[in-house]
């Protein structure tokens, strides 16, 4: 019972921090998708994958800075 009163805490506690991430600006998110399309190049990343590569990316990057992921990358 113990454990699971711990676990119920311990997931509050995420979502919390998780809802405290301050979301990006689209100036933000764009320059970081350009940032990551250049990584991609290099990276000689094919097209079929590189949709997921940017977001993992793109997301990669927004955690870094203390943002919130998102879904789904900018146009």
């Amino acid at each position: 019972m113990k454990t699971v009163a711990l676990l119920l805490v311990g997931l509050l506690s995420f979502s919390s921090y998780a809802e405290e991430q301050p979301v990006a600006d689209q100036a933000l998110l764009k320059e970081l998708k350009q940032f990551c399309t250049e990584m991609a190049e290099d990276d000689g990343i094919t097209a079929d994958k590189m949709a997921q590569y940017l977001l993992t990316c793109v997301n990669e990057e927004l955690e870094s800075e203390g943002y919130a992921p998102i879904t789904k990358l900018p146009d």
